[in-house]
């Protein structure tokens, strides 16, 4: 499975961002997808996930309610809207894809097996 992140950029605190992850690959639209974020000097932490089927989500904790993650199975593509900006969500963003039983997801970075390039989103205060 091949991923390609796009949509980030330079945008003023408030504002929003949508990012998207298109995937290829045979079996691509049979995973379960994340967005994880590493900001300079910082871990990678996990964002948010969505289950290849059922629509099941998750979300870290300093995201909710902010930003929702959603996918198009027949395009292959994850999607990450992201409201109300704020400084401290400036980072590169990755998306991810893991193998997972139907209907889950995972925080766990380890359990992903295929990482797009990422994207750099920079917010502004």
């Amino acid at each position: 499975v091949q991923l390609q992140a796009s949509g980030g950029g330079l945008v003023q605190a408030g504002g929003s961002l949508r990012l998207s992850c298109a995937a290829s690959g045979r079996t691509a639209s049979r995973y379960a997808m994340g967005w994880f974020r590493q900001a300079p000097g910082k871990e990678r932490e996990f964002v948010a996930a969505v289950s290849w089927i059922g629509g099941s989500t998750t979300y870290a904790d300093s995201v909710k309610g902010r930003f929702t993650i959603s996918r198009d199975n027949a395009k292959n593509t994850v999607y990450l809207q992201m409201n109300s900006l704020k400084s401290e969500d400036t980072a590169v963003y990755y998306c991810a894809a893991a193998p997972r039983p139907l209907g889950s997801t995972s925080t766990s970075y380890r359990v992903y097996d295929y990482w797009g390039q990422g994207t750099q989103v920079t917010v502004s205060s």
